[in-house]
């Protein structure tokens, strides 16, 4: 299977219509945007280019806590340092990647795919685990 692995492409299997927020968007609407589509993370562009992303639980966990002030915009909060893949890498690629971006606190579960500097999809685990079961 590992054979496999290094054998598909992100682009075979990574989401192409993907969900994203500008960086002057709340985050309650950002948060809702995320549970209305049932998707973990947006992708956060700035005039076409990506400018960071926020993932539901960083979202939900600090709404939770009351972390934010009122108007609190998407790009206060988001991620600058966002983990990529290109679309021409492998599915083992994108595993190695997402644990390379790993924390103590917790797993990378989406990649977002760029090429050329432009974003052209996301690879989650959920697109990884699918094209598992096909192998």
């Amino acid at each position: 299977m590992l054979k496999r692995l290094n054998e598909v492409k992100v682009e075979d299997v990574m989401t192409r219509d993907v969900i994203t927020v500008e960086p002057s968007e709340d985050v309650v609407f950002a948060f809702e945007k995320l549970m209305k589509h049932r998707i973990s993370a947006l992708p956060v562009l700035e005039e076409g280019k990506l400018a960071g992303i926020v993932t539901a639980s960083d979202l939900g966990h600090n709404l939770i806590l009351d972390n934010y002030e009122l108007g609190t915009t998407v790009g206060e909060v988001m991620v600058k340092d966002v983990a990529t893949v290109a679309p021409g890498e492998t599915l083992a690629d994108a595993i190695e990647k997402m644990n390379d971006y790993s924390s103590d606190e917790g797993i990378i579960n989406q990649l977002v795919v760029v090429d050329d500097g432009d974003m052209v999809g996301i690879i989650a685990d959920g697109d990884i685990i699918r094209a598992l079961k096909t192998l």
